[in-house]
Formats: structure tokens, sequence, C-alpha cells
């Protein structure tokens, strides 16, 4: 069945390999980006920030104009600023988890109303494998990461009741651009520390938040479904 979705931060990476996910499976799509639409996307694009509550209204409501009511909703859009915890200040890390995590709210918030009145809703947060590990230098990351877990088991508890699912999809190592601008050496470090061996892609991410987007998903909510190699097994 066609749904209307919206990807948050659709326009590289993990984004953009979800909202191509989504349209392959037959769903009208709509991104947001801040700087650049997406080029090559046959998906509607709406520049928006998630950091600004009416900026989100105001997408959302562009969205709604120009496909319908949000039906799925992806929140991608993301930042880190890596620091060890000594040279981390108040600013820095209150900016990281105000995109990430306080920017998830304000997406979900702005989508939540009329999901509830339609009795129907996707509601995927990507997390991050640092949830559940922690990392060295990623105190403000993690931490926004790991909050989401947090707001999805809790949605779910409170909107189970009008057929909307809440759930977290954990990458691990992926080969986005944040990896890109690390040396060789540290990127093999890192696909060693993966019991696959390997970098994941971003349409294995993808794919498992297409599926928990679908129809067949429907009896899965409150979950973190970790797409990490095995990396971040023992965790939440």
């Amino acid at each position: 069945m066609s749904r209307i979705a919206l990807v948050t931060g659709g326009t590289r990476g993990i984004g953009l390999a979800t909202a191509t996910a989504l349209l392959d499976a037959g769903h009208r799509v709509a991104v947001t980006y801040r700087r650049e639409p997406p080029t090559g996307l046959d998906a509607f694009a709406v520049q928006a920030d998630v950091t600004d509550m009416a900026s989100m209204v105001a997408a959302v409501a562009a969205v709604e104009s120009e496909l319908g009511v949000v039906e799925i909703l992806v929140c991608n859009a993301g930042t880190t600023d890596d620091r060890l915890l000594l040279r981390t200040d108040e600013e820095s890390f209150g900016a990281v988890v105000d995109t990430n995590l306080t920017g998830a709210f304000r997406a979900v918030r702005a989508v939540a109303p009329k999901m509830v009145r339609n009795r129907w809703g996707r509601i995927i947060l990507v997390g991050s494998v640092v949830a559940g590990t922690g990392s060295a230098g990623q105190v403000s990351y993690a931490s926004s990461k790991a909050g989401l877990t947090g707001m999805a088991r809790s949605l779910a508890r409170e909107l189970a009741s009008r057929s909307i699912t809440a759930n977290v999809v954990a990458p691990g190592p992926v080969a986005t651009d944040m990896l890109a601008a690390l040396t060789d050496d540290r990127r093999d470090a890192i696909a060693e520390a993966v019991p696959l061996g390997r970098i994941g892609e971003p349409r294995e991410v993808a794919a498992a938040i297409a599926f928990l987007a679908s129809e067949d998903a429907g009896y899965i909510t409150g979950t973190v479904l970790n797409v990490d190699g095995g990396l971040g097994m023992g965790g939440f």
C-alpha cells in the first residue's frame, strides 16, 4: 500500500538511501534539506531546520499541501561534534543534543496529531550503535542517540492505541561522508572491530527502515533494530 513518507536529512548517506528505498516500495516521499536539495531523486524536497520548531511545522505543512498527510516519519537529520569530555563545552554538547534528540522531537510533534487522528503511523528514529556501547570522544553524540531509545519507547506506549508504531534503527559504521573523513588506517581499525569484518552500506540501513515503515511491521514497536554487523551485541 502506498503511503506518504517524510525523511528528515534526506539529501545524502542514510537519508538519501532511505528515501530511495521508500520510493522503490511505492511510497510518495518528501525529504528535508538545510542547504542544497537532492538531485536525481523523485521526491518532494522542502527546506527545513530541525533545530527550529516553526521551520519543521512549516515543512510538514508544505508536504501536506503537496502530497498529503504524513503517515511515515523517518527522523534521520543529525550532526556530531566529536571531542573528548574535557574539551567539550556546554555549547557544543547542547548543539548536538538539540539537533539529534530535540530535533527528532520537533519532527514527531509536527506530524503526530494527524497520525493520531488517522489512526495509523510509522515513526522511525535513526539512532546509532554508540548509544548502547558508548564511544570515546562522542559523549554528546552518544547521549543524544541514547535519548532516542527512551523517546521511541515512550511514543510506542502513548500511541499504540492509534496503530502508530515507534522504533529505532541503530546503524553501526556505515560508508557515509562522516566515515570518509577518517584516515584509511582508522577506517580499517573500525572495520576490524565489527564481527562481520566490514563497513556497512547505506542501503542496508535503508532496507531495515523501509521494513519498519511497511504494513508487515505493524506488530513491532518500541524496539531498537541494530544494523551494525554485530558490533553492538549486548547494548540496548
